[in-house]
């Protein structure tokens, strides 16, 4: 085994101490290794302690020789015991970060917070900021400052940030963009944006709950608006093509001559789309029925599938093990709900195949075997 001191001589290149020089280690490396070897050498002397010279230390040799002897005894003594004292994890204070990490962890745990949190920069700044501030009685926001005080000083910061895109709109216009929407507690709210070259910014979302959202009750919403940002800055207002939507469009138009209503891209886009895959045999539509009735039949054949797989825990679990790819369950009020659906049971064939050929398919058995073998059969039809 090399010794300690071969070591430092071979990644130190120094010559003369029996052991061959490093030759992997560049000239830039070695005046770092140097430099970190006299830091570590003046950090041991600087632990060393200071003995007083005993008395009498120079009537003999003898004596001058027991008094070192004896200072070197006490030194080493001294330096074991600061060594024992100062450990690594005592000179980073390995407990305190660990208890510190246990408090930080408990407290998603416990309030159920997602471990997504913790990519949040001001998650990390606000404990940075505190280690560094050293604030030693400091205690955190509680709930009712949270809500309050805080929250309307934040406003206030954030107000002061969009103040330099509000400065363009005079210059260049703006857009105001609406739409509708439900929140997690089925809240009717309508978006209120507004769009301009310096990009997009929120302005509020309105409960619509217990309102009827005829034209008169949005046009009045978009007329509101138009007001608090001033008439004269407003280039268009959009909105989706709903009747309700568009006749309220035409009302404002009738108010200020020089706004434009513009029908929802997207949405339109959209409608296209479900007149395309979702086509109707009547009378106005024949021509449409016609040359693209075999997309709806494909999109029923498709929904059977994904509802069969998606809807017994036996059957989800054999394609999970088969395919990296999740099934999508999209709602019909998705842009393209149909077309995004098929793309990716297109991406799913081969998977979906391998499922249906399976021992573990072939083997399967419930009250639903006539469903089963349906399903095997609508996806073999389609190689």
């Amino acid at each position: 085994m090399v010794h300690t001191l071969e070591w430092k001589a071979h990644l130190l290149c120094e010559q003369g101490k029996g052991i061959q020089t490093c030759t992997k280690v560049k000239i830039d490396d070695l005046a770092i290794l140097k430099k970190l070897h006299r830091e570590f050498e003046a950090y041991k002397k600087s632990l060393l302690p200071k003995v007083p010279p005993f008395p009498n230390e120079s009537i003999s040799s003898h004596t001058s020789t027991e008094a070192t002897s004896m200072r070197l005894a006490i030194s080493s003594d001294n330096v074991k015991k600061r060594k024992s004292n100062n450990t690594i994890a005592d000179t980073f204070n390995m407990k305190s970060r660990d208890h510190l990490d246990s408090e930080i962890a408990r407290m998603f745990y416990k309030g159920g917070l997602p471990f997504n949190l913790a990519r949040n920069p001001y998650y990390v700044s606000s404990y940075t900021y505190a280690v560094k501030s050293n604030l030693s009685s400091y205690k955190p926001p509680r709930y009712t400052k949270l809500r309050t005080t805080l929250l309307n000083k934040e406003t206030e910061n954030v107000d002061r940030l969009l103040q330099p895109v509000k400065a363009t709109w005079k210059t260049n216009g703006v857009t105001i963009v609406s739409d509708g929407w439900s929140d997690p507690r089925r809240r009717p709210l309508i978006n209120l944006m507004i769009a301009s070259e310096t990009g997009p910014m929120f302005m509020k979302a309105i409960d619509c709950s217990g309102e009827i959202k005829d034209k008169d009750f949005i046009a009045t919403l978009l007329s509101e608006v138009i007001d608090e940002i001033g008439d004269q800055n407003v280039v268009q207002i959009i909105t989706d093509n709903a009747s309700n939507c568009k006749a309220a469009g035409e009302l404002v138009e009738g108010r200020y001559h020089h706004i434009y209503w513009t029908p929802c891209v997207v949405h339109t886009f959209n409608l296209a789309m479900k007149s395309i895959c979702a086509a109707k045999n009547v009378l106005n539509n024949v021509e449409v029925y016609d040359e693209c009735h075999w997309i709806t039949e494909v999109h029923v054949d498709a929904l059977f599938i994904k509802n069969c797989i998606m809807n017994h825990s036996m059957r989800l679990s054999m394609f999970n093990k088969l395919s990296p790819l999740k099934l999508l369950c999209i709602v019909d009020t998705f842009f393209a709900s149909i077309v995004c659906m098929l793309k990716r049971l297109k991406l799913l064939k081969t998977s979906l195949q391998s499922m249906v050929i399976s021992e573990n398919w072939s083997l399967y058995k419930d009250d639903r075997r006539e469903q089963a073998s349906l399903v095997r059969e609508k996806i073999l039809d389609e190689a």
